[in-house]
């Protein structure tokens, strides 16, 4: 392979401790011109990272003229083409009027400013809202189908031939704005679950723009100019470690892939092992190259719940969690710029996944604490009560129902059309033996909390139910019911319970600027030649996230970062 002229580039140690998944990033390699390297490829603009961000970026670059390497750790798709398909568009698209909801850039925004608070400017929010309907025509222009069929159920991830519905807070009191709640939450035509065909039609078309794949190759540092004057040298290219091709370790490292896909959700033991492997193999076999980025570079590696010394450095109350996501998940995008000085911010925030609709009856319950009180509306958007949980109950907290909702949840599980995903853990933490007691008081000691807190906590509740006071929390009527037939039944919604694990997101990453992506420094300054987007950048899901959210700021952050990397002028690397 070819490198830098008279030195060995996997000299620097990696840091990683033996056995790990996560990619070993190096420090960056500074030169002074760019022809100390001998660089085995290049293009206008390197995209790192082959998920939805990596493709908008890779298809937006291509559309500018400027020639596009696309590089993955794996076969391309990370975390996009194992998630749910879920696009959050809004402001009058074509499945919403087909639907019969009318829906405004203002009102998306009215909402969305709940869930943003301060991760973006105003002005940026104003944009992304602006631009949505037009980023979903993009998407279907590219050959992802959307459809407007709609369900009555407020749910977690919709059934089998519903492609719109409210994905997030919308319905609850707090969050409605002036005008009437409307679905946002797009999610991609496919039978199962759409982040495979959502993904597989964003594939196609990066490679019918023309932008050139390199698979199974891990960026492991940034080649860049020697920063000089204070200012920050101008990014060069990669060094990436590639798999060669034909070897039989190297047609492994691609079946594990399919294999992780398929183990994730119902046997992560057999997941975590094959990552391990396909990293084993990486070691073993891969080997170093340089690729030459002439005109900028794009991070969209995705976010870092792969990265166990991350989570325990910034997020340690989450390690309980469940992470989802892609195998490629282990922050390597946000490591590379931040070797290079890119700063960072909201590291610490972590979307922790506590559904507890579907069953759609379960909100009707009451969600306490380990003291027995209630502290969030049981119907606002999973994430948001993960988040209570986590950040302000110590991640504990339990589903107090009564028997008459106990034995409608179970029928719900048994016939009400749910994903496996969905009823098989919720029957299980239902019929496995959870704390059960005639009286609150007796099931309040059971769990560890006060008697007479939790006895106070239903009967302000049930007024609520009965019509004799307002609900404490803003609950809708339609989900009052009031908890009366023993026996009570405690069900562990906590971060770390057993039969009921609670999926974790991570969502900070690389500090950029807003108007077009470049990664910033902690002065501020844009660090020349690079770019971010998705969850390896800052942007419109890193304060809270609702379904869908995530995939879309890919969209809008991925195509800002392609058009803005094939903007950048052509660097002149002896004369920087």
């Amino acid at each position: 392979m070819n490198g830098m002229r008279g030195a060995d580039p996997s000299a620097a140690a990696t840091g990683e401790p033996h056995g790990s998944t996560v990619t070993p990033i190096l420090p960056a390699l500074e030169v002074d011109t760019d022809d100390a390297i001998t660089w085995s490829d290049g293009a206008d603009v390197l995209v790192v990272g082959w998920g939805l961000a990596g493709a908008c970026a890779a298809i937006e670059a291509r559309a500018a003229g400027a020639t596009t390497i696309v590089i993955d750790r794996f076969g391309g798709g990370g975390a996009s083409t194992l998630s749910g398909g879920v696009v959050y568009a809004g402001g009058g698209t074509r499945q919403q009027q087909q639907a019969g909801f009318a829906d405004t850039p203002e009102a998306m925004q009215d909402y969305l400013r709940h869930e943003v608070e301060d991760a973006v400017q105003p002005a940026t929010l104003a944009r992304f809202c602006a631009e949505s309907a037009g980023n979903l025509a993009w998407l279907e222009a590219h050959g992802v189908a959307f459809a407007a069929t709609t369900t009555a159920h407020k749910t977690s991830y919709p059934p089998d031939g519903v492609f719109l519905y409210y994905s997030g807070s919308e319905m609850v009191p707090a969050f409605r704005g002036a005008t009437a709640p409307v679905p946002r939450g797009h999610r991609a035509v496919s039978k199962g679950q759409s982040g495979t065909a959502l993904y597989a039609a964003m594939q196609r078309a990066t490679e019918h723009a023309g932008a050139k794949p390199l698979r199974q190759a891990a960026v492991r540092r940034l080649v860049r100019l020697r920063t000089r004057d204070g200012r920050p040298g101008r990014v060069l290219g990669v060094e990436a470690w590639v798999l060669p091709e034909g070897d039989p370790r190297t047609r492994r490292h691609a079946e594990l892939d399919v294999r992780i896909a398929g183990w994730r959700l119902y046997h992560p033991g057999k997941a975590a092992a094959a990552r391990r492997e396909q990293a084993q193999i990486e070691q073993a076999l891969a080997q170093p190259c340089y690729l030459r980025a002439r005109r900028a570079l794009v991070l969209a590696t995705g976010g870092y719940i792969y990265n166990p010394q991350l989570i325990a450095e910034h997020a340690p109350r989450y390690r309980a969690g469940w992470p989802i996501g892609g195998a490629g998940c282990d922050g390597s995008g946000i490591r590379l710029g931040a070797s290079i000085g890119g700063a960072t911010a909201r590291l610490g925030n972590i979307s922790a996944w506590r559904f507890i609709t579907p069953p759609y009856c379960w909100p009707k319950g009451l969600v306490v604490n380990a003291r027995g009180e209630r502290f969030c509306n049981e119907q606002v958007y999973g994430a948001r009560l993960g988040y209570e949980i986590v950040e302000h109950q110590g991640g504990k907290a339990w589903l107090i129902i009564d028997t008459r909702l106990r034995r409608q949840a179970i029928k719900e599980c048994l016939f009400g059309r749910l994903w496996a995903f969905q009823s098989l853990p919720a029957l299980m933490l239902m019929l496995a033996g959870s704390p059960k007691a005639r009286t609150l008081a007796d099931l309040a000691r059971k769990i560890g909390a006060d008697p007479a807190t939790l006895e106070t906590t239903v009967a302000s509740a049930n007024a609520a139910a009965h019509g004799t006071g307002a609900d404490p929390l803003g609950k809708s009527p339609d989900l009052r019911q009031a908890c009366a037939a023993p026996p009570f039944h405690a069900l562990d919604i906590s971060i770390g319970a057993r039969r009921f694990p609670l999926a974790t997101l991570s969502l900070g990453g690389l500090v950029v600027d807003e108007s077009d992506g470049h990664v910033r420094d902690a002065q501020g300054i844009n660090v020349p030649g690079l770019f971010a987007a998705g969850r390896s950048a800052i942007g419109i899901a890193s304060a809270h996230y609702v379904s869908g959210l995530s995939l879309a700021d890919c969209v809008f952050s991925g195509r800002r970062a392609g058009r803005a990397a094939a903007a950048e002028a052509i660097a002149e690397g002896a004369h920087e």
